[in-house]
């Protein structure tokens, strides 16, 4: 298969996308060479560029598995990205056979090569949607059948929301969902923060500004009002691995900061 045979028609490979260069950090292999040259820029500027996207994919991982746990076996990954390895339904389905996801994403590439990765998993699929428009989302007949079980579900909007501006409102977006998921559903948000290195996150921020994605990053307060309307469990809103890491302390590879990452419980009648 060559590189442009799974494109979509009508793709611009000369821009790079915010998916395609997290899945080259992640060490994926579908991106462009506008991607891995946007990625490269950022890994000059920010040498921990790799580590803090792999630190916020274990925290997809650990999260996941927290969810399944606690008896959660439905997920509706909002803003999935490209499924690179260690992917949502991977992680759910290992923990329980039975687990159900949907993946959500804008992006032409990201819905391609899901549907290629998910042919013949009947308990998995890709709906190409934009996470800002819920009411397109939420309608989706994919979707709709997952709600209408009433039965928890994990809520993952993982690395999403610092494509989102202000104007979007994020915090009333996470909200548009929340209420649409049934009573004791979990939801899962990390979110890239300048809080740690502002400087070299600006320059970040300024490679990505004439990308089809340019990206926002907040203060934690900002991305704690993310969670409104829910009850975060311990160890609440915290640096990414620092969330229920694999190892007390977290492992010196993985102790690396740029994202706040937390999983809170949808309070119930809410």
């Amino acid at each position: 298969m060559t590189e442009l045979s799974w494109v979509p028609e009508g793709i611009d490979i000369t821009r790079p996308a915010g998916a395609r260069v997290y899945d080259y950090l992640l060490g994926g292999g579908h991106n462009f060479a506008a991607d891995r040259a946007a990625a490269v820029r950022i890994e000059q500027i920010l040498p921990r560029a790799r580590p803090i996207a792999q630190s916020n994919r274990a925290f997809l991982r650990r999260a996941v598995r927290y969810m399944v746990q606690r008896g959660v076996t439905r997920f509706l990954d909002l803003g999935s990205g490209i499924p690179t390895v260690g992917n949502v339904h991977e992680i759910a389905q290992r923990a329980s056979p039975d687990s159900r996801v949907i993946y959500v994403d804008c992006e032409p590439v990201a819905v391609a090569h899901s549907a290629m990765l998910l042919n013949g998993d009947d308990r998995a699929c890709v709906v190409q949607a934009d996470l800002t428009d819920p009411d397109s989302v939420l309608a989706a007949p994919a979707v709709r059948e997952l709600l209408d079980a009433d039965e928890p579900i994990g809520l993952l909007m993982v690395a999403v929301h610092h494509f989102v501006p202000d104007e979007r409102d994020p915090a009333g977006l996470v909200a548009r969902y929340r209420d649409a998921v049934p009573d004791g559903s979990l939801v899962a948000i990390s979110h890239l923060t300048a809080d740690h290195d502002p400087e070299g996150m600006a320059q970040v921020s300024a490679v990505m500004a004439a990308s089809p994605d340019p990206m926002f990053f907040r203060p934690r307060h900002q991305v704690l009002r993310l969670f409104d309307g829910t009850d975060l469990v311990e160890p609440g809103l915290v640096d990414a691995p620092r969330w229920r890491p694999e190892t007390d302390p977290p492992a010196e590879e993985n102790s690396v900061l740029g994202v706040y990452a937390g999983v809170a419980r949808i309070r119930d009648g809410d």
